[in-house]
């Protein structure tokens, strides 16, 4: 499987990940052993650089006291307010 080239969406999910993560007063090393991840890899998902698979975002949607559900409306709700960049 490819990774995403939308890089709007990677922001939103990135951006969402680290807000709920302040939110709920994390630390990183806090969410990743809530979800059994490494440190960095949590890190580079908050930055846009890591893509997580499905399995992933559901572990960690449930490290941040989300549903899985409600955690891919914020994502989206984020998404949709981004500005879109222009096609090259």
């Amino acid at each position: 499987m490819r990774p995403s080239r939308n890089q709007a969406l990677i922001d939103a999910l990135a951006i969402e990940v680290k807000a709920r993560r302040l939110e709920l007063r994390l630390t990183q090393e806090d969410l990743a052993g809530r979800c059994e991840l490494d440190r960095p890899y949590i890190s580079l998902i908050e930055v846009g650089r890591k893509q997580p698979t499905i399995s992933v975002l559901y572990r960690i949607s449930g490290a941040l006291e989300l549903t899985f559900a409600d955690f891919c409306k914020r994502v989206d709700a984020r998404y949709v307010k981004a500005p879109k960049r222009q096609a090259r």
